[in-house]
């Protein structure tokens, strides 16, 4: 009997040891730093293996088009009514994705903007979402993971100098059995709503909004 404690006793250790490996290199956190790295390497197959570039594009074409009235503060050479905004998503989102790519190639988000090809609608969402995370702006940590089966909700904390306070970027990620994928920026509309908010405060002159 002693001999079957042991043995189970043992068992659950290395269950455990197993568990925590792959838990570590593979889990959300782990994809992310993958993603990161990709970056850091310029490795746009590895990027796109960790990020779904066409679901995170899309879903931020369809928040920055929800948000007109904020585009007219924060990108007012872009501005267009809402309905204009909302005929021109095909070409947004073609351009959201040649500007993630070259985010991946560069390593910098205002390159990402500049490189942007010329066009009609005149909103880069690599600019709008240096407004969000700016190159002053570094970051600080995971705020929270929220793992709720195969979907993950991951909480991103940068700071924002420019208005002393720190944005959290949640992502939504999923896992793809060997690894967890990015799937979507959650609340990137709210997180430029809030923006606009501040910069307006701060052209008032008044106090930081909550």
């Amino acid at each position: 009997m002693k001999k079957l404690l042991i043995g189970l006793l043992l068992l659950a250790v290395v269950a455990g040891g197993y568990w925590y490996y792959h838990s570590i290199t593979t889990g959300p956190k782990y994809a992310l730093g993958q993603a990161v790295k990709a970056v850091h390497d310029h490795d746009v197959a590895a990027f796109e293996k960790y990020v779904n570039v066409e679901s995170v594009t899309g879903s931020l074409v369809d928040q920055v088009t929800a948000q007109s009235s904020v585009l007219g503060m924060l990108n007012p050479a872009g501005f267009l009514a809402k309905g204009a905004l909302g005929l021109a998503k095909p070409q947004l989102a073609k351009a959201a994705r040649k500007e993630m790519q070259r985010f991946v190639e560069t390593g910098s988000l205002e390159g990402a903007a500049e490189s942007s090809p010329k066009r009609l609608v005149k909103v880069s969402l690599a600019g709008l979402a240096s407004k969000v995370v700016s190159p002053e702006s570094s970051f600080k940590g995971v705020k929270y993971v929220n793992e709720q089966g195969e979907v993950a909700l991951v909480g991103l904390e940068f700071t924002q100098p420019k208005f002393d306070t720190t944005m959290v970027l949640e992502v939504k990620m999923r896992d793809r059995g060997d690894y967890w994928q990015v799937t979507e920026v959650t609340n990137m509309g709210e997180m430029l709503k809030h923006v606009a908010r501040l910069e307006k405060n701060k052209l008032l002159g008044g106090s930081r909004p909550n």
